[in-house]
């Protein structure tokens, strides 16, 4: 009979959410495994590179540092300092209303900070490795979960089987955590896809992250690090299913001249980078965040569309509470008591946060022109308001 591995923390997947909770959680001297079915992939030439990008809000950056992963991550990042709205849902797509939400109203740092996510598990797989606490597999999965009030026993798919104080799924929105330890979910679908990639424009971003609102939910032109001397944004494009499909099997020119004119010539002609990748859009939150021994964090928990950097920052608000938790009663780490509070902590914020941003969508996906000139309307008010507009940057920020 194989011997039983030990360990503090297993950790169920190997995405950004489950590297950083890797990085936060060895680094507060935890014992740690945290396993994923697939290698990351690090290069963004790989056929299966993702190539969307995250931006990491003010709140994240104070995490990153003290698990040692920013001073890895800053030399690659681009400051957002500037979130633009414009709305450019007139009779063409131009920019009829435009409002800038400047972080210098309420802070001396930027919004946040953007990076690609294949950069982004680059960085952190080599953080994992100065680590000698955490153990790293990839290619190996969690094929079989079993609790009791003392201890999580797991078996991963090379046949090993192992004992944790703690199990955290940070597998995906699919979780197999969540799923084995019998929690639902709610989903809303919108029959939305995405698009992302990335492309150069001759006028320079200037540390702005840009939404261009119309019909089938935004276009988001974020800032990313020049390339060969011109300026460079990542691009999140939705837009309806069918939509989607149309613009990716589109030829490169015609593809540039549709998305230049969507983008409301804000940039000028935009340049396809990258290749296109497609993303399904859903509104997703488990009905609970905890079960006996174990925690789900990120898209394991929430899953929300791409607006306003909300995603990855709700995740790592979730690790944040769970790492508080954690030193605050190390030796009942993962007790019902812990968890309970956890779920507490976290899921009536998320829920908020996630019918919020569901609002938001809907009406980026408007596409009756009296109910346009009703969400520019909206905006241009909202904005008017300096308190009001000052409150809404700090919501965004996750801050009080």
């Amino acid at each position: 009979m194989q011997q039983i591995e030990t360990t503090d923390i297993l950790i169920s997947g190997g995405g950004v959410a489950g590297l950083t909770a890797a990085a936060a959680l060895g680094a507060a001297g935890f014992r740690v495994i945290c396993v994923d079915p697939a290698a990351p992939v690090t290069d963004e030439t790989d056929d299966k590179a993702d190539l969307r990008t995250t931006a990491f809000l003010q709140p994240a950056q104070a995490l990153l540092a003290e698990c040692g992963l920013w001073e890895r991550l800053e030399p690659h990042a681009a400051p957002l300092r500037i979130m633009r709205i414009v709305d450019a849902g007139g009779p063409t797509p131009e920019a009829r209303l435009t409002r800038d939400f400047d972080s210098s109203e309420i802070s001396e740092l930027p919004f946040g900070w953007n990076l690609p996510n294949w950069l982004l598990r680059r960085e952190m797989v080599a953080r994992l490795h100065d680590l000698p606490n955490v153990d790293f597999r990839p290619g190996v999965a969690l094929t079989g979960l079993f609790t009791r009030t003392t201890e999580a026993r797991v078996t991963l798919s090379d046949g090993t089987p192992v004992s944790a104080r703690l199990v955290i799924g940070a597998d995906g929105r699919s979780s197999a955590v969540r799923q084995a330890s019998g929690i639902g979910v709610q989903t809303t679908r919108y029959g939305q896809k995405a698009l992302a990639f990335a492309v150069s424009h001759p006028i320079p971003h200037e540390g702005v992250s840009t939404e261009v609102h119309r019909t089938g939910g935004p276009f988001t032109l974020v800032p990313l690090p020049d390339r060969g001397g011109l300026p460079c944004s990542a691009v999140v494009w939705m837009q309806t299913g069918p939509e989607v499909a149309r613009l990716a099997a589109l030829p490169v020119s015609a593809f540039e001249a549709e998305m230049t004119a969507r983008s409301a010539h804000v940039l000028g002609p935009l340049s396809l980078l990258t290749r296109r990748t497609v993303w399904p859009i859903i509104s997703q939150i488990a009905d609970r965040f905890d079960a006996e021994r174990t925690a789900l964090l990120a898209e394991a928990a929430h899953v929300v569309p791409p607006i306003g950097a909300q995603g990855l920052n709700m995740s790592l608000a979730d690790l944040r509470c769970l790492l508080e938790l954690a030193r605050q009663t190390p030796d009942a780490l993962g007790d019902a008591a812990m968890l309970s509070a956890y779920h507490h902590r976290r899921w009536p914020e998320v829920r908020a946060r996630v019918a919020g941003i569901d609002l938001l969508n809907r009406a980026s996906m408007v596409g009756q022109p009296i109910l346009r000139d009703l969400r520019a309307a909206t905006l241009n008010t909202l904005y008017g308001l300096r308190p009001v507009r000052k409150t809404l940057m700090k919501a965004g920020l996750g801050v009080t």
